[in-house]
């Protein structure tokens, strides 16, 4: 059976023809989706009882159960969602001045080995199906609607759990859904996909007329150091992953955040510095510094505050901007990296 909620409009419409209906009964139908929140198909009073009994018996409208809710003492909210199969994922919801920012996980488990994070420990078990993206803002938006009436998620981040790049056409479905306005309508703007480094998914996200924020896992200024923290590096160097950066930028004319997580002794050095303000020179892209999450799952140790605070200046002075990422959570290991769907103390 079809879940509805994995259909982008264009896709529903081609449906919706495909059932003898006309195009408006795709808008119809996602208006009683995302706007009307139905969970039924009997919800849907104006669509005739005849093809309400079509729908309930081909498709589905299933979203992700709540397993476990855990609230951080700055009021980050991390949900441990259940699937249709059994599989279960995280997803985060972050409070800023400007809105309600959620960080959505786009596989169960990672296959990027990125060694500092506790994402990956899983390894990929499979990508997540559209409807379960968007099913992780559905079920967030409930939550937040009955702690706080009037609130809904406004901002979105494709950073927890997986690599979107290797789930591209799903999460580019997920993109469309909310941000069409009579989906989610979420502005473009307000979106952010974050990537490890494929050059090729870079390229062709370039090409595909949205206007949302692209980031990238950086972490290292050279190939030797980026290769013993990321493996990804070993297949795409930086100068590949370089050279997709400036197309993407020239096809865009947007510039790119890179993501840079600062580790004790080991990229946080002047010299490191020195070596990402070269590495970056002639791209547009600013650098977004993030103070590491320890866990005990490996022994990475968290540059002190002077050390953070010191490689953000040597970068300011050398030409780039840069800011220091305010952290979320990391007393519910709802921080960055620390996502792992943690089950039964696991």
């Amino acid at each position: 059976m079809i879940n509805l909620y994995d259909l982008e409009i264009h896709k529903l419409e081609e449906l919706m023809l495909s059932e003898g209906q006309k195009k408006y009964r795709a808008t119809q139908l996602f208006i009683w989706l995302y706007d009307k929140k139905a969970k039924t198909f009997d919800e849907m009073s104006d669509i005739s009882l005849s093809f309400r009994n079509t729908l309930k018996e081909k498709y589905t409208l299933d979203i992700p159960k709540i397993h476990t809710y855990q609230k951080s003492k700055d009021g980050t909210i991390k949900l441990l969602l259940e699937l249709e199969d059994g599989a279960k994922v995280e997803t985060v919801l972050m409070r800023y001045t400007y809105g309600n920012a959620i960080c959505i996980s786009s596989q169960v488990g990672c296959n990027m080995g990125c060694t500092f994070c506790s994402s990956g420990l899983l390894g990929k078990q499979r990508n997540l199906t559209t409807a379960e993206m968007v099913g992780e803002i559905m079920v967030m938006n409930e939550v937040l609607r009955e702690e706080n009436q009037g609130q809904r998620v406004t901002h979105v981040v494709v950073m927890g759990t997986g690599e979107p790049f290797d789930n591209y056409d799903n999460v580019l479905d997920f993109i469309k859904i909310i941000n069409h306005q009579k989906g989610l309508a979420i502005g473009a703007r307000h979106i952010t996909v974050s990537t490890c480094g494929i050059p090729d998914g870079i390229k062709k996200y370039a090409k595909e007329g949205l206007q949302t924020n692209l980031a990238i896992s950086l972490h290292a200024p050279n190939d030797e150091l980026r290769s013993s923290l990321m493996k990804i590096n070993k297949a795409y160097p930086l100068k590949e992953l370089f050279e997709a950066i400036r197309e993407y930028e020239q096809v865009k004319d947007r510039r790119v955040t890179y993501e840079y997580l600062l580790l004790e002794g080991i990229n946080d050095t002047k010299e490191c510095a020195e070596q990402l303000i070269e590495l970056i020179k002639g791209t547009m892209g600013y650098v977004n510094l993030i103070p590491y999450n320890e866990t005990n799952l490996n022994s990475y140790k968290r540059s002190s505050n002077n050390r953070v605070h010191a490689f953000l200046d040597y970068l300011m002075k050398g030409g780039v901007k840069a800011t220091i990422r305010k952290e979320f959570g990391s007393d519910i290991d709802a921080a960055c990296g620390q996502l792992r769907a943690k089950v039964e103390g696991k």
